[in-house]
């Protein structure tokens, strides 16, 4: 919204400065930060209030069973100062912003659903699968349907880029619409996973978002582009600006969520979370580079996979003393804030190894 100030630019020059990604994007990180911490408190407050609070499994690690009570849904926080944030400093006239709103909103409503369910209805297990399946569906169909008809590139549209190679790809033809919704389902289910302990997927998801924010800006840029020999996106730099917003919303929750967290996100915004980055992922024609930036929750989710997998092969046999892995952490002894951190550490190197794809070509 406060882009078109750079309008009158011809009256006053100094808000030329709006018509820059990088400046828009600074002030959309600060923008959600400091909202986030602005009504934190009176959500944590109402949400206690409101006894919208965590209840543990009885399946769950021991030491969980204290987090009994912690309020929970705090993901409204980062849905709404992040719907803000975009919308200030955004433009609006972005399809590429609307795409990753409309991911946001879906996503966010299954996320609401599946909280009302296990907090109001008392019912640990959320909401019925198959309906959270077919919300994330929707939203898959909308968004590759779109892609389909609007390619960000015509030249690659069904085409998969493999990062560290020049412009090396691998064409799916019809098969490539399958995949794109494959990313934004599993992306939405890989950060649900990961979301087990005190701010792991929020801080988690500063690495990954930040990722996809410098290759936006990169790929929107049609110089940068040819020089770093990655696929030209016209418009993809507006992304920059919704990845900003997503940093600081979730930075601004880690302040309530850190260990020992004062609230929870609950499926609120762990849903659109990975959501979001599966789309800006398919927007910058970038999907391999998803499973490298997105390491930590790759990992969780597969983790999950083998443990499953195993358990019925060897007929109740288990791979990991639990699943998700950072459980399994747990369990060997090694205490949650120490497991949270090494954690953001790998998600820090996962970033700067996609990020060296870039150059490494």
């Amino acid at each position: 919204m406060l882009y078109y100030l750079s309008q009158f630019t011809d009256n006053f020059s100094f808000l030329n400065i709006f018509n820059y990604i990088t400046f828009r994007t600074g002030a959309a990180i600060f923008t959600s930060f400091l909202l986030t911490l602005l009504i934190g408190p009176k959500v944590v407050t109402k949400l206690r209030s409101y006894k919208i609070q965590q209840i543990e499994r009885q399946y769950g690690p021991a030491s969980h069973l204290s987090k009994n009570g912690t309020p929970t849904m705090g993901g409204l926080l980062i849905f709404v100062s992040l719907i803000v944030s975009v919308l200030l400093w955004a433009r609006l006239d972005s399809n590429y912003i609307w795409l990753l709103i409309f991911t946001t909103v879906t996503l966010g409503i299954a996320g609401v659903m599946d909280d009302y369910t296990k907090l109001v209805k008392k019912n640990p297990e959320g909401m019925k699968s198959s309906i959270k399946l077919a919300i994330q569906l929707f939203t898959a169909v909308v968004v590759v349907g779109y892609l389909a008809l609007n390619p960000p590139n015509g030249e690659y549209s069904t085409a998969l880029i493999i990062p560290y190679m020049s412009k090396m790809f691998i064409d799916l033809s019809v098969f490539y619409f399958a995949f794109a919704m494959l990313v934004i389902v599993g992306s939405s289910n890989a950060t649900n996973l990961t979301d087990g302990l005190d701010g792991l997927a929020s801080g988690c998801m500063v690495f990954t978002a930040a990722t996809y924010g410098i290759v936006a800006y990169l790929a929107g840029n049609f110089h940068f582009a040819d020089y770093l020999k990655i696929i030209y996106v016209p418009g993809a730099g507006e992304i920059t600006v919704f990845m900003g917003a997503l940093i600081g919303a979730c930075m601004g929750f880690l302040w309530f969520n850190s260990y020992p967290a004062q609230v929870f996100m609950g499926d609120t915004s762990s849903l659109f979370l990975g959501g979001v980055i599966g789309t800006a992922a398919l927007c910058v024609k970038q999907e391999l580079l998803l499973p490298i930036a997105g390491g930590v929750f790759v990992l969780e989710t597969v983790s999950v996979m083998l443990q499953m997998g195993y358990f019925k092969l060897t007929h109740g046999k288990r791979l990991f003393k639990m699943a998700p892995i950072h459980h399994h952490f747990e369990l060997m002894g090694v205490p949650e804030p120490k497991v949270i951190v090494r954690f953001w550490i790998v998600g820090a190197m996962l970033m700067l190894l996609a990020l060296a794809s870039l150059k490494i070509r």
